[in-house]
């Protein structure tokens, strides 16, 4: 089970399409290829500072790619649906321990009170909640826009990395935020639950979560 085959799987990028139509229908902010692309990329990624073995380094990126699809039946439990429907689709094409991992990892994404069990849940999480940008947004218009503080702190947000030091043991999101657009309190005033669920899923790494906007060390 790769990456390259859940990407050219018809049922996966239906379930992704529906979603992202269903969300952007309620007025949310991406949830399709852009943002699973970029969340499979940075799992990964983490994934391989936390020299995980190339075969869990995959199943994180696949985590990435597979985490939203379930919106499209319900936002409040969509971590589950998404879960279920990845078990639906791969139970009987792949390992079960490998399929098992990633509907755990999709599974344990968006809720807190859900316990970090293992580093390819742990590398999703951060990989999911640092992807803040404007290009994000996907509605509807500037005074919409304004309007809306997830979508106006997301449009507010210019330049996004996230980096990883390993001799330091820290991760940094660093983010470019347009002060004139919004202010720092409105990204915490939305953000602050997912930059605790990053903090926690860094220490499970044995890593240090760090937030500089700004050029600003906030955390």
């Amino acid at each position: 089970m790769t990456l390259q085959q859940i990407k050219k799987d018809k049922r996966i990028n239906a379930f992704i399409d529906h979603t992202n139509d269903y969300l952007k229908a309620m007025g949310y902010t991406d949830h399709g290829h852009r943002h699973l692309n970029i969340v499979s990329q940075r799992a990964k990624k983490v994934a391989r500072h936390m020299k995980l073995n190339a075969n869990d380094q995959e199943l994180a990126s696949i985590a990435g790619y597979c985490h939203d699809m379930g919106n499209f039946m319900g936002r409040t439990q969509h971590h589950y649906w998404a879960g279920l429907l990845f078990s639906q689709c791969y139970l009987n094409e792949a390992k079960p321990d490998d399929v098992a991992t990633v509907m755990k990892a999709i599974v344990s994404h968006d809720k807190d009170d859900l316990k970090i069990v293992d580093k390819i849940t742990a590398c999703l999480i951060i990989a999911d909640k640092s992807d803040v940008h404007r290009t994000r947004v996907l509605n509807k218009g500037m005074k919409a826009i304004k309007e809306d503080i997830h979508d106006r702190v997301n449009y507010a947000v210019t330049d996004n990395k996230l980096s990883i030091d390993d001799q330091k043991k820290t991760i940094t999101l660093a983010l470019r935020l347009d002060t004139k657009f919004t202010d720092i309190m409105d990204y915490f005033s939305i953000f602050v639950a997912r930059m605790n669920y990053c903090q926690k899923a860094a220490d499970y790494l044995k890593y240090e979560f760090k937030l500089k906007i700004n050029n600003t060390m906030l955390a």
